[in-house]
């Protein structure tokens, strides 16, 4: 008399796996052109972000070029423009990090149709860790 084989055993959940099962087409770079101020530049991002941006842009009625103009401008301001050449694309990521993190957080409302420009800066910034903000002045 044949045993019948074991059955393999269980496989375990892959640990990333809600991470590697990503649209390899979300992380493929994508280069896009656009003018600011006139200028020619180019900006370089991975699909997913571009999405997020496209997001963002249309919930206060404006095209992703006008959106980052409108970061890039805003940025040049705060910062200066040392801080704009520094790494704009890091910069953009991270904006698309940071609205994603605060509509987790329930301080930006998932519903589109409210514009971001609409919310308070200071209602939706009170009480993050400190890594989230920088510092007030003094």
């Amino acid at each position: 008399m044949h045993s019948l084989p074991a059955a393999p055993p269980a496989r375990e959940p892959l640990m990333c796996e809600i991470f590697i099962r990503a649209n390899p087409a979300s992380y493929q770079s994508q280069s896009r052109s656009l003018r600011l101020h006139g200028a020619a530049t180019s900006i370089r991002l991975e699909s997913l972000f571009w999405e997020v941006l496209e997001e963002l842009a249309q919930r206060d009625g404006m095209t992703v070029n006008q959106l980052i103009t409108r970061l890039h401008d805003e940025l040049t301001e705060h910062r200066g423009s040392e801080a704009v050449a520094g790494n704009f694309s890091s910069f953009l990521r991270v904006c698309c990090l940071r609205y994603l993190m605060l509509q987790g957080e329930g301080r930006i409302p998932a519903d589109r149709d409210v514009p971001i420009r609409s919310l308070d800066p200071r209602a939706v910034l009170d009480n993050l860790p400190e890594s989230w903000v920088e510092p007030r002045p003094h």
